[in-house]
This record gives C-alpha cells, sequence and structure tokens, in this order.
C-alpha cells in the first residue's frame, strides 16, 4: 500500500489535453505536468480531483471515470498516482483560467508530451493515457 495518494486530471479535447508548467519551487518545479495534487486525509479521490482544479484552475469539473494508475517513489516514500478523466467547463482560452499553482497551460497533442521536460510520476502514466485516447 502507497504511503501517499495523488491524483493527476486528464482533459480531453479531440487529440489535445490540458497540461500546466508548475512554478520554479520544489523538486519538480518549472515542469510540465497533468494538473493534479495529493489526496488529503478521509478525501475521496474524486473529491480531491474537483478540489485541486478548483483550487489551481479557479473552475468546477465533472470528474469522469480512472484511466490510468502508476506507482512512483518520492523522497523515500511509496506513492500511487491515480488519473481520472474530467470535463472542463471552458478551454480556458477565450475566458482565462486563473492560475494559482501554475505559471502557464495549454492544450497539446499528446505525442508533444514525450518533448517536454515532464514531471517524471506523470511519465509514467502517460503510456495508459495514450492507450486511452486511442479508444
Amino acid at each position: 500500500m502507497a504511503d501517499k495518494l495523488s491524483i493527476a486530471c486528464i482533459a480531453r479535447d479531440g487529440n489535445k489535453v490540458l497540461i500546466a508548467h508548475r512554478q520554479n519551487i520544489g523538486q519538480m518545479g518549472g515542469r510540465w505536468e497533468f494538473p493534479g495534487g495529493k489526496v488529503e486525509n478521509g478525501e475521496e479521490e474524486k473529491q480531491a480531483v474537483i478540489r485541486e482544479f478548483s483550487e489551481e484552475f479557479g473552475v468546477t469539473v465533472k470528474v469522469g471515470k480512472l484511466i490510468a494508475t502508476a506507482q512512483f517513489e518520492h523522497n523515500g516514500k511509496s506513492c500511487a498516482l491515480h488519473a481520472y478523466e474530467i470535463k472542463v467547463p471552458h478551454n480556458g482560452i477565450e475566458k482565462k483560467y486563473i492560475l494559482t499553482e501554475h505559471t502557464e497551460y495549454k492544450w497539446v497533442e499528446l505525442s508533444e508530451i514525450e518533448n517536454l521536460n515532464f514531471v517524471d510520476s506523470d511519465l509514467k502514466l502517460y503510456p495508459a493515457v495514450k492507450e486511452y485516447f486511442k479508444s
């Protein structure tokens, strides 16, 4: 059993996925990621998805199904990462998202992720997310 559980939010628009650029703080600062964060004690995973996206982007999302899971180690602790499909109320282009944890966001073709400086843990989800996009 993992010591910590985190969630990743996979927002899809056709063949594109929403990614966000982390602020330049912490071990993974300045890298791209699928938005998300830690599940708090006593919190359901889907609640965490809604809370994290609201805190980090200022919008309320609809949570779909669990599409990928990964295990990784962070500072000697075992961590689980669960990726959920989400539906955003708008694409953040005409009406901007309000960023609190990131410097920018963009919609990219899934294949572009391989060429970006992406967070290690999210890269573990990448093969399963690619498979999900094919379906």
